[in-house]
């Protein structure tokens, strides 16, 4: 009986990586642009992929299962938690860009600035906030933000210019409700 690409991976055969990134490529980089990844993270994901892959061939059973979903299934489990991963770097960033405390001479004003906005917020429709959140602090484009809750193009644009009217118009008002002092 011949033997699998995996297994003679496992087996220790050169020539069997070279066949696997042939045969398996195609597969790997159609999940990953499925994922939503492209550029440079498309290429670590595929990367990663295949050194799982081969670091995985000696734990492939023919019997359990063919050897392209064995493929597919480690493709899929690297890229959720590459995405995942991405995914809690970018509300890591989101709540230290927030929880920045305001310290120094134009940074107190701006901390001030910073505290109105996130009021004026509050005083949007939660829709309103949700885009906007997903808008300017994970820096999500209007069609990601629609893929991401499922709300139709044109309502996400909506919200986000809705929203931005609203709070312009609310710090306008707290400015001009707020005496200047000077030093």
């Amino acid at each position: 009986m011949d033997q699998t690409i995996l297994q003679r991976i496992a087996s220790g055969e050169k020539a069997a990586v070279q066949e696997c990134i042939a045969r398996y490529a195609g597969l790997i980089w159609s999940l990953t642009r499925r994922m939503a990844l492209n550029g440079a993270d498309a290429e670590d994901a595929v990367q990663e992929i295949f050194v799982e892959i081969w670091r995985n061939a000696p734990r492939f059973d023919p019997g359990v299962a063919s050897e392209t979903a064995f493929v597919a299934m480690i493709a899929r489990r690297r890229l959720i938690d590459r995405r995942r991963r991405m995914s809690r770097r970018r509300d890591r960033a989101a709540l230290e860009e927030t929880a920045t405390p305001a310290t120094g001479g134009g940074r107190v004003e701006l901390g001030e600035e910073a505290s109105i906005a996130s009021r004026a917020m509050e005083e949007l429709s939660l829709e309103q906030q949700r885009v906007l959140r997903l808008s300017l602090l994970q820096g999500l484009s209007h069609e990601k933000i629609a893929n991401a809750t499922g709300l139709p193009l044109g309502t996400v644009k909506t919200h986000a210019r809705r929203g931005l009217l609203r709070i312009r118009e609310l710090l306008s008002r707290d400015r001009v409700s707020r005496p200047e002092v000077n030093p």
